[in-house]
């Protein structure tokens, strides 16, 4: 039993979906799985299992931000011997033509992060995606008729940073996108060796300052929810 999870062994499935939000983890569970079970429910960080097209799944938020992520995810691979995580959640977009909406399957994250400059060193890891993952999301994507686009994508430490333009040298090396979690997770699973992937919905844009309405949020969140799951039990 984990410290910040406390679920039993046996409870949580080999493969597990993380959104940032707990109730967006609720959401998933009351509205694709069969026969939810909650786990945990501990600092509100909500965990469920359920089956999905008859495959046991979990679905476990993580909160904002690096060091939120890497207790659960940490927890998660040691404790609960989890073999694939996703995560899904949102991102803005910081290359023109990546619209609201447009869905990102991050290949690879850099991060401004001083965690892996902890954890290695000063040395430099490049956290990337399982290759597995990335194609089984991106052939369950095209399935929908939906064209996901592939890349890196910049997981920072602050969203609300002293220098406005920072993104824009991101931007100039082809990082598609900003968001706060996916390098710690690339980084834990190649510890763990282990499977993980991060979809992000694109929420808004650095570069038209365009935001996605609640309504089409939940919309296009449902849709990336099912490449999720089709890709977590595949």
């Amino acid at each position: 039993m984990s410290v910040h999870i406390a679920a039993k062994k046996g409870e949580i499935a080999g493969a597990v979906l993380l959104p940032g939000d707990p109730l967006r983890a609720q959401f998933i569970a009351e509205n694709f799985l069969e026969d939810p079970v909650q786990y945990t429910s501990i600092r509100n960080m909500s965990g469920f299992t359920g089956t999905y097209q008859g495959k046991r799944v979990s679905v476990q938020g993580t909160g904002m931000g690096i060091p939120s992520i890497s207790i659960y995810v940490n927890e998660l691979f040691r404790d609960y011997d989890v073999k694939r995580a996703i995560r899904i959640g949102t991102a803005g977009s910081i290359q023109e033509g990546l619209e609201l909406r447009e869905l990102v399957i991050a290949m690879s994250a850099c991060t401004d992060s001083g965690a892996n400059a902890i954890r290695f060193g000063g040395r430099h890891f490049a956290p990337t995606a399982s290759f597995n993952l990335v194609k089984k999301a991106y052939e369950a994507a095209e399935k929908r008729g939906w064209k996901p686009r592939v890349g890196s994508v910049v997981s920072s430490d602050m969203f609300y940073t002293e220098d406005p333009d920072e993104w824009k040298l991101w931007a100039k090396f082809g990082c598609l996108a900003l968001e706060m979690e996916s390098a710690e997770l690339y980084t834990l699973a190649a510890k763990y060796r282990r499977e993980a992937l991060a979809l992000l919905t694109i929420s808004d844009s650095l570069i038209t300052h365009g935001v996605t309405s609640a309504e089409e949020r939940q919309t296009t969140f449902t849709r990336m929810m099912e490449v999720a799951l089709e890709t977590a039990v595949s």
